[in-house]
């Protein structure tokens, strides 16, 4: 181990060990009761679908989400993540969740304490767990830190607190991480909602722009949180994120590659593959990337279905990444086909009842997932294809072959040896027979097992 990483870890420990004698920490795991027992399920089985309130339902709040439980349910989601759920700056503040201005209250537009416990105890009694987005790396400008402590901020030459460098992100003030007390504080904030709400991990936003350091420090009291296993995923592409705690972290690459190959620019399908193997070359056993098509950044500036062409484009490109490797999320409305861009002030409500068809090829798909032990599990096998992509996923007792069309154009394509034969549609059970060439018409896929 390079000695630079043991003073970091060195650092971390014996801020640990300050955070563990203080007042707080005893408090806080005397306190903790996970009275329904609750775990979330292992990493690799996770299928998450990410909320955001202001458009999720025309209640615009957390009894919204309660409302539509048995709807997550049976699309196969099994992890709900919550856009940020905390009172929103108003000082130069444009409105965004992520200008927090109070790290422990829950935005009275959105609920309260226990509107999100009953969210919690319901979505558990559904084998739901839920998530909240943190935010570590600022605060709005009015949070009551920068008033009680400026010290816990970035200041410029002339002593002034400046928004994060190298961003355009004016409606935030950047939080100083030499700070020991800032960092206990932030720690604290986050165990408040394990221990008061049962709440089972975070996304951490902005995780590449926090340190290292502190990431090993809050992951490490975070699980000695009693009778808690958390999910904890990193918004950024670190690799570092997996050796401090993180489960998981962005596949941001493998966004890049797939809005390339099925969307306007039509890149070679290879591209997919490469980087998907660069991407897990990084990533140690037991650790995953999440994979999407789109989230609330993406779907901001355009929906799924102009990124990718149309509804079947979008669908194909849903189909290469659910299937391909990773930990599959959607982003809510992404079923429903949403063609409006979901703002974070909530001008657009999502129509559940649009493209019902689609909704249906997402349960199908997302229910063939969630049984198949191979498509989550197996050893991936990918073959050559300039247009369509086509990967095999084996364990010892079983064999799926996925192939997608990623063009809006028929493409007929030769097939390897290792995948002709007599295969089973996963979705009719109907036998399909693969010869030395297959046609698919434009988007099509086919899911084949044995």
């Amino acid at each position: 181990m390079k000695a630079g990483i043991l003073k970091i870890m060195a650092f971390s420990f014996v801020l640990f060990l300050f955070e563990s004698c203080s007042k707080s920490e005893v408090v806080s795991q005397s306190q903790n009761t996970n009275s329904d027992n609750f775990q979330p399920v292992a990493t690799e089985d996770i299928v998450m679908y990410e909320i955001n309130l202001n458009a999720f339902s025309t209640t615009k709040n957390i009894q919204g989400i309660i409302n539509r439980l048995d709807n997550l349910k049976a699309l196969g989601v099994n992890t709900i993540w919550l856009m940020p759920i905390y009172p929103v700056g108003a000082v130069n503040s444009f409105g965004s969740p992520y200008c927090v201005r109070e790290y422990t209250s829950v935005n009275p537009m959105f609920g309260n304490l226990q509107d999100l416990q009953n969210l919690v105890r319901l979505a558990h009694a559904k084998n739901i767990a839920v998530i909240l987005d943190w935010v570590a790396n600022h605060t709005s400008w009015d949070n009551t830190w920068i008033t009680l402590h400026p010290e816990w901020y970035t200041h410029n030459a002339g002593g002034q607190i400046i928004s994060p460098e190298g961003t355009n992100w004016n409606d935030v003030a950047d939080l100083n991480y030499s700070n020991a007390p800032m960092r206990l504080a932030m720690i604290d904030a986050m165990k408040y909602w394990v221990i008061n709400a049962n709440i089972d991990g975070f996304r951490c936003d902005a995780a590449d722009y926090v340190p290292y350091d502190f990431w090993f420090q809050a992951t490490t009291a975070l699980n000695a949180i009693p009778n808690k296993q958390l999910i904890l995923l990193a918004e950024g592409n670190r690799a570092d994120h997996f050796a401090v705690g993180f489960q998981m972290n962005y596949a941001w690459d493998f966004l890049t590659a797939i809005k390339n190959v099925v969307g306007a620019s039509q890149t070679s399908v290879a591209t997919l593959f490469t980087s998907n193997t660069t991407e897990f070359a990084a990533v140690p056993s037991g650790k995953q990337k999440l994979r999407f098509t789109t989230n609330h950044d993406e779907s901001n500036i355009a929906s799924p279905i102009s990124v990718y062409g149309s509804k079947n484009g979008a669908i194909a490109a849903s189909v290469v990444t659910i299937f391909m490797q990773g930990v599959p999320l959607l982003y809510c409305g992404q079923e429903v086909g949403v063609s409006a861009t979901a703002t974070y002030n909530g001008s657009n409500t999502i129509d559940w009842n649009a493209n019902p068809d689609m909704l249906a090829t997402y349960q199908k798909l997302l229910g063939f997932y969630i049984t198949s032990s191979t498509v989550r599990k197996g050893t991936l096998t990918s073959y050559s294809n300039t247009n369509v992509a086509i990967f095999k996923k084996t364990t010892t007792s079983e064999q799926v072959v996925v192939l997608v069309n990623c063009r809006a154009t028929t493409q007929n394509v030769t097939l390897d040896s290792t995948l002709q034969g007599d295969w089973k549609d996963v979705f009719t059970n109907a036998t399909v027979s693969l010869a030395g060439n297959v046609s698919l018409t434009g988007y099509q896929y086919l899911i084949l097992k044995k």
